[in-house]
């Protein structure tokens, strides 16, 4: 350790006015030097000779050095007086550029305005999606992006404030043209070809939290019927005689009725499949346009799993088996079925249903578990018609003749969408299960069926 010098002066040297205040104040110092506090001196200036150093003098309140013990000082003697100069220097700190408002230097303890920060910018408002929408005829050539694309979600892509039904019935009526000729929803498109696309009409966002009474009603009634919820995603436990989607003379359907929950950028909850108007059970239902892509490319490649309950007429032999058909649409004036068709007719594709039975009656008639592959129209309607096990109450297509319903039961359609597994956008799996509807409950008594036991067909292959 380095020791300092002290340069003395010989009392001829020093100022008077320092030598006359001198003793003072090193008594001073003695007296207080066991105190903690340190007490910067105001001293005056001092006049020095030419050519000497200033001698350094003990402020008041300053404690001297301890004296050094056996084995040295201790770390907690090792205090040094700060040095005049140091004291004089931060007395005459000015920080740069900055003054007092007299005109004098500021002082280094002196407290600094408080600064306010600087405002916020206002929030922007959420614009909606203002995908331009044709007012004329146009005519698009579809992109490599939009390869083996579905009609309906071709335009959805392109439009996506353009509400399903309005899409549904442009197709329908066939102003949506390929290639120079008609399509259907469901056809997929190919890189290269051109589009056909009539005038649109864009639906009116809904402005978010105001609602009319009739449309709070309305979302009253799809709170009712949620199974399962989440920003993603929606299941809903569709009621028996509602309609999933708009047809010639139907005002209310579920789609019409997801228009109250657009968002704030004109977005509704979109269909990911459908059921039939008289079946009630499991409707999947995607909330974000992410969810339906995630959910669509779900069923395309057969990750979903659907179960559904129905009541046969009958006994099926086997108890459990497989049925393989192709189904083709044949409509007419009045109505549209499917048929069992052959490989190779057109329009006719191919469907697979897994079926069990879960419990008997009387041999003449059994609860059904089934389990459909495929997602054909009125698939598991024709599947159980074809093999000579149609379902109690099915309009189209209950065709045993001199057939009686059992007293006490409805004579309604007795088929349930019971479950739907399938994974979820974000990960994991959406699991929803919906309650036997109040007239297959009502048969499920009478028959003395137990609803919650073993259901046979969980263990049925996927393919």
């Amino acid at each position: 350790m380095s020791r300092r010098i002290k340069r003395t002066q010989s009392k001829s040297d020093r100022p008077a006015d320092r030598r006359k205040g001198e003793r003072p104040k090193a008594e001073a110092a003695r007296n207080v030097g066991a105190s903690p506090k340190r007490e910067s001196a105001k001293r005056e200036p001092s006049k020095r000779a030419d050519g000497d150093r200033p001698r350094r003098e003990r402020a008041a309140g300053e404690r001297e050095a301890s004296p050094r013990g056996e084995f040295g000082r201790g770390k907690g003697d090792r205090v040094r007086a700060p040095r005049a100069e140091r004291e004089d220097r931060r007395d005459s700190f000015e920080p740069r550029g900055k003054r007092a408002a007299t005109g004098k230097p500021a002082r280094f303890g002196a407290e600094r305005p408080e600064r306010k920060p600087p405002p916020a910018p206002p929030p922007k408002k959420a614009e909606p999606e203002t995908a331009l929408l044709p007012t004329k005829v146009q005519t698009v050539v579809v992109s490599a992006d939009e390869n083996n694309m579905r009609v309906d979600r071709f335009l959805e892509a392109r439009f996506p404030c353009l509400s399903f039904s309005h899409i549904q019935r442009i197709v329908r009526k066939g102003e949506l043209r390929v290639n120079g000729k008609r399509a259907d929803s469901k056809d997929r498109l190919e890189e290269g070809q051109t589009v056909r696309i009539p005038p649109l009409k864009l639906d009116t966002p809904k402005v978010s939290g105001v609602l009319s009474e009739a449309e709070q009603k309305t979302l009253d009634s799809l709170k009712a019927m949620t199974l399962y919820e989440d920003d993603d995603v929606l299941v809903l436990n569709k009621p028996v005689g509602l309609a999933v989607q708009g047809g010639s003379g139907m005002t209310r359907h579920i789609d019409q009725m997801l228009e109250v929950m657009r968002d704030a950028k004109g977005q509704k909850p979109r269909l990911v499949h459908r059921i039939d108007r008289e079946t009630s059970g499991c409707l999947l239902i995607a909330k974000t346009r992410f969810a339906a892509t995630h959910l669509t490319g779900a069923f395309r490649s057969r990750s979903a799993r659907k179960i559904y309950w129905a009541l046969v007429a009958g006994v099926p032999k086997p108890k459990q088996g497989r049925i393989s058909t192709y189904l083709a649409k044949e409509e007419s004036e009045d109505d549209t079925i499917m048929r069992v068709a052959a490989h190779g007719d057109e329009g006719a594709s191919h469907a697979v249903t897994y079926y069990a039975v879960v419990e008997a009656s009387a041999n003449k008639l059994a609860w059904v578990s089934l389990k459909p592959v495929t997602g054909r129209t009125h698939q598991l309607r024709a599947h159980m018609a074809h093999i000579g096990h149609p379902i109690v109450g099915d309009p189209k297509y209950f065709n045993i003749e001199n057939w009686a319903l059992p007293g006490g039961l409805q004579n309604r359609l007795h088929l349930l969408a019971r479950r739907i597994v399938i994974p979820h956008p974000r990960g994991g799996f959406i699991d929803a299960t919906a309650p036997l509807p109040a007239h297959m409950l009502q048969s499920w008594n009478l028959l003395g069926l137990e609803h919650d036991r073993f259901d046979p067909i969980e263990n049925a292959p996927e393919e």
